[in-house]
């Protein structure tokens, strides 16, 4: 068998372990992990066509095909900014249509909210004195934003200052008045939490009973996992978070809350098809893979997913797989990545966010890591330039490797051609923003265009802009975007997809060009994540 295929197999067995089971303290790949839920067998097939250059073509069609009404959906990209407002005002239409003709939404017993797939939502459990419509004004929606503005992840803040950007864009375009006549701006509430879960505990429940909130967006794994359940029992509307970890799939549980990343799950499953692909190269011995993973849950969860991966590998024996962890606030990875490199690695991969990225970096070129190990990857959060570029670690990233989560990076010279990477970048400098100083604007400005399409189907329902109606419009919406690589769609179904990004390229960092090359056709993965009810006590799905 083509070990293309053997790895496309053990997928089926592996994904969804990424989240399922394993221990914190790295160990090897014959560590052994319970396999929870499962996924398709088909995303094995459809990895293996991208990674071997086989085309994967963007759906042109309906992923919906069983409801009523259909998105319009373009066969080739459009060549403007205007040719994509267009578009999206044409299929912001058509999902408020179509939630219209499928009768999703508040039911006319008023406590209700029904979607597709058999998504159902009680609200009459939302607890004593909730309103469906705190947080709004006839001029005003108050969004609460607790967000890194201080320590190694403060350049994150940058993710809420492009998101207003844009919605700042959109209100001045009038595309949040709603069907009751209401013409509002987003008023973007930020307060520091320095990527500490601890912080940001106390400033969620300051922003919704202090200031009242509508809605809330929050920034990082550890973060949102210890805020979520209080906000989907309150019901109150916790959208396109700043993480990509497996349990923002949970929408019978958390309906009220989704990420915006590409899952880490699938990321860790990137990474070992990857390899799997290529273990030939390494000859007939041992390969020994290092990672340095941040000790909290988005690096575990990166950690466990490797290992559930490595466990099914049909190359399960020639793998060593080892660890060192650091922690978020650490000042340097120095000593970790010291003893990684005393491993002798074939294989690196930086589990990490923000700071340490750059570091592992820099480390790995004074430790000898740069030249001795074949393939050294970044995680897909860690894909802009101010991460990556010259001006941060000279030519050192020269040819490192990313599963890059699909999202385009506004300071790449490679983009500058690009429509709406020039519109994007046009709109923070009038704004006063630099754009080249971080990549989290590139983020921002995806985050907010999301955020605003919801707003905008949710406000064209009957009742104009609810907690209701944007939770309708966020369960049912299909939109095709700019600021990911073109045949990546965005969508939600209901019950069954719960994942708002399931696309991604593998790239090869340019230093000359200054660029992440892209490898291979896009890879397009939408509806084939399995959902994701996620225990925090035993840190796995059920």
């Amino acid at each position: 068998m083509h070990k293309g295929k053997m790895a496309a197999t053990a997928i089926a067995l592996s994904l969804f372990a990424a989240a399922c089971g394993g221990d914190d303290s790295g160990g090897t790949a014959t560590d052994t992990t319970d396999a929870g839920n499962l996924i398709d067998n088909d995303l094995g097939d459809a990895v293996d066509k991208a990674q071997s250059g086989t085309t994967v073509e963007g759906d042109t069609t309906d992923t919906t095909v069983a409801d009523k009404g259909a998105i319009p959906k373009p066969a080739t990209e459009p060549k403007s900014i205007e040719e994509w407002e267009e578009l999206w005002a044409e299929q912001r239409a058509a999902n408020v249509q179509r939630i219209k003709d499928n009768g999703w939404g508040l039911q006319a017993d008023g406590k209700t909210v029904l979607g597709p797939d058999g998504f159902k939502v009680d609200l009459s459990t939302c607890g004593a004195g909730w309103s469906n419509t705190e947080g709004l004004t006839d001029t005003e929606i108050k969004m609460g934003a607790p967000a890194p503005a201080s320590g190694t992840q403060a350049t994150a803040v940058n993710i809420n200052y492009g998101a207003q950007v844009i919605m700042n864009y959109y209100a001045d375009q009038g595309i949040f008045k709603d069907s009751e006549g209401k013409t509002r701006r987003v008023n973007e509430i930020i307060k520091d939490d320095g990527y500490d879960p601890a912080r940001t505990i106390p400033l969620v429940d300051e922003l919704i009973d202090s200031e009242k909130v509508f809605d809330v967006m929050t920034q990082g794994s550890p973060s949102t996992l210890k805020v979520y359940d209080k906000l989907n029992e309150r019901c109150i509307p916790h959208l396109f978070n700043s993480t990509g970890h497996p349990a923002w799939g949970d929408p019978v549980n958390h309906p009220w809350t989704n990420g915006m990343l590409l899952a880490y799950n699938i990321e860790a499953l990137l990474w070992g098809k990857f390899i799997d692909d290529r273990i030939d190269e390494f000859g007939d011995g041992k390969v020994v893979i290092a990672a340095l993973v941040m000790n909290n849950d988005f690096g575990k969860v990166y950690d466990q997913a490797f290992k559930a991966y490595l466990a099914e590998s049909p190359n399960k024996d020639r793998y060593e797989y080892v660890t060192e962890f650091n922690e978020p606030q650490a000042p340097t990875v120095t000593d970790q990545m010291t003893t990684l490199a005393g491993k002798n690695p074939n294989v690196f991969i930086s589990m990490q966010t923000g700071t340490p990225c750059s570091q592992s970096i820099t480390e790995a070129a004074q430790n000898g890591m740069l030249e001795a190990t074949k393939y050294k990857f970044m995680p897909s959060v860690c894909k802009g330039a101010n991460f990556v570029g010259k001006d941060v670690v000279g030519d050192s990233s020269n040819g490192w490797w990313i599963v890059g989560g699909g999202l385009r990076d506004i300071n790449s010279p490679g983009e500058d051609a690009n429509p709406y990477v020039q519109w994007g970048r046009q709109i923070l400098t009038d704004a006063g923003y630099d754009y080249k100083s971080s990549g989290f604007f590139g983020f921002g400005l995806a985050f907010g265009w999301s955020r605003a399409q919801v707003y905008a189907i949710a406000g064209q329902l009957d009742g104009g802009l609810t907690r209701a109606n944007m939770l309708t419009a966020l369960r049912a919406i299909d939109m095709t975007p700019a600021a990911y690589l073109w045949g990546i769609q965005l969508n939600l179904h209901g019950n069954t997809d719960a994942y708002w990004i399931e696309g991604s390229e593998i790239a090869q960092y340019d230093s000359a060009k200054q660029s992440w090359v892209q490898q291979g056709a896009t890879i397009e993965l939408s509806g084939k994540s399995k959902t994701c009810s996620w225990n925090q006590t035993t840190a796995a799905c059920e």
